[in-house]
């Protein structure tokens, strides 16, 4: 018997709902101008999962996706537009918005892409330039 929690989310009317369980393998604040560009924000609050850890519980025949890149698919509900979450098959991961999951304890740990950045968030948290090397980036950290 598992012990692992399981947060609910679901898009912005409902009609997709999906479970994550467990914890993510990262959360922070993405600055890219694909995630910014894509969630119309200065930043995207971001929680990296496995993707066996992420369980759409319905209306899966709802979900849309896009692919800008071979880097990420986006995904959306097709009834309201509302973002769901975005795989990232070169990680083997899944980003999970945390705006979605609204009783997921979300405490960031990394800022990405600051470099991008158009709102300074000045939290003393890691700032790095792309990524972290383990995700194929540099991993230079830059000043908050």
């Amino acid at each position: 018997m598992s012990t692992s929690t399981v947060y609910k989310g679901s898009c912005f009317c409902g009609a997709v709902q999906f479970t994550v369980t467990g914890k993510p393998a990262l959360q922070g604040y993405c600055h890219c101008k694909s995630c910014k560009t894509w969630a119309a924000a200065p930043a995207n609050a971001f929680t990296l999962w496995d993707p066996k850890s992420v369980n759409v519980a319905q209306g899966s025949d709802n979900i849309a996706s896009f692919n800008k890149t071979a880097n990420s698919e986006r995904c959306w509900c097709k009834v309201c537009g509302g973002h769901l979450f975005s795989k990232h098959p070169s990680m083997e991961l899944t980003d999970v918005y945390a705006a979605v999951i609204p009783d997921f304890p979300f405490e960031p740990d990394i800022h990405v892409h600051y470099q991008e950045a158009t709102l300074h968030i000045y939290d003393g948290l890691p700032k790095m330039k792309d990524l972290p090397e383990e995700a194929g980036g540099s991993g230079e950290l830059i000043a908050e």
